[in-house]
C-alpha cells in the first residue's frame, strides 16, 4: 500500500517528528489538531475559539489531501474539561451538518500547552 505524507502551511507546523496527516490507500490519518492559528503559531483563548480553529485546521489538512469534512468516516476529540462539551458539540454539529461520522470523546489528563482540545480524524475516499 502506498502512503503519502500530507502537509500544508494552512494548518500549525509540526513540532516534532510527526506529520499533520498520512494517506495510506484510500485513507487519511491526521495528526490531532489543535486550537493554533497557523500563520501565527499562536494558540487561540477559550473552548469556542480553539474547537472552531481545530476544525478548520483538520478541513485545510484534508483539503490538501483533496478531501473535505463529508470524507470524515471517524472522530477523536480530547478535552482539557469535559464540562466544556456542550460548547465543543455544538460547534461540531455545525461543522458536520447532517454528516454524522463515528466519534469518541474524552478528556485528557493534559494536552499540548495551553490547548483545551485536540481533533485527529479518519477519513476515506
Amino acid at each position: 500500500m502506498k502512503k503519502v505524507i500530507v502537509n500544508t502551511k494552512e494548518a500549525p507546523e509540526v513540532t516534532g517528528h510527526y506529520s499533520q496527516a498520512v494517506l495510506a490507500g484510500d485513507f487519511i490519518f491526521t495528526s490531532g489538531q489543535l486550537g493554533l492559528v497557523p500563520e501565527t503559531g499562536k494558540m487561540l483563548e477559550g473552548i469556542e475559539a480553539q474547537t472552531k480553529q481545530a476544525l478548520a485546521n483538520t478541513e485545510n489538512v484534508l483539503k490538501e489531501a483533496g478531501m473535505s469534512r463529508k470524507n470524515i468516516v471517524k472522530v477523536n476529540i480530547f478535552v482539557e474539561n469535559l464540562d466544556d462539551f456542550p460548547v465543543v458539540d455544538a460547534i461540531y454539529k455545525g461543522f458536520f451538518r447532517e454528516h454524522r461520522p463515528a466519534r469518541c470523546s474524552v478528556q485528557a489528563a493534559k494536552l499540548y500547552p495551553g490547548s483545551l482540545i485536540e481533533i485527529e480524524v479518519i477519513g476515506a475516499k
